[in-house]
């Protein structure tokens, strides 16, 4: 099948199929004219990869995960590692997001939202007000 009717059936954009190829996670056959061929194994890894990705997985992560699906004699202890990494990485995430939310709201909060140039959310990203979200001397964090 062509690269429209995979991208339709997986789900994913042509754009992406055509990325994913370009780093070597998906090689599909080329017909005599030189158009991609793909086969229900080039499905089944892209319909994988879609998966993996949406919920977070990096593309060396990816790559890791689509040469564990074709070991046959694969551990699952090593996909469940992976697994342990990648939910520990989300728990470290969702702690920095949790700090940016409640340092966003601080200054919110801080604003008076009015016509009138003062605003310390500016200042504090122009470093002008660090009292309002931080300690003295501790800068926000960087993520």
């Amino acid at each position: 099948m062509n690269i429209k009717d995979a991208a339709s059936l997986s789900g994913l954009p042509a754009k992406t199929i055509r990325y994913y190829e370009s780093i070597d996670l998906l090689s599909p056959l080329r017909a005599e004219n030189g158009y991609r061929d793909y086969r229900e194994a080039d499905l089944h890894k892209l319909g994988f990869l879609a998966r993996a990705r949406a919920l977070g997985f990096s593309i060396e992560d990816c790559r890791h995960l689509l040469s564990l699906d074709s070991d046959a004699s694969r551990s699952s202890s090593e996909v469940k590692a992976l697994a342990q990494q990648h939910i520990r990485q989300i728990g470290d995430k969702i702690s920095e997001l949790k700090s940016m939310r409640a340092t966003l709201q601080k200054l919110a909060s801080a604003c008076h939202g009015d016509d009138m140039p003062d605003c310390p959310i500016m200042d504090e990203l122009s470093g002008l007000a660090p009292e309002i979200c931080s300690a003295p001397g501790k800068a926000l964090p960087v993520v």
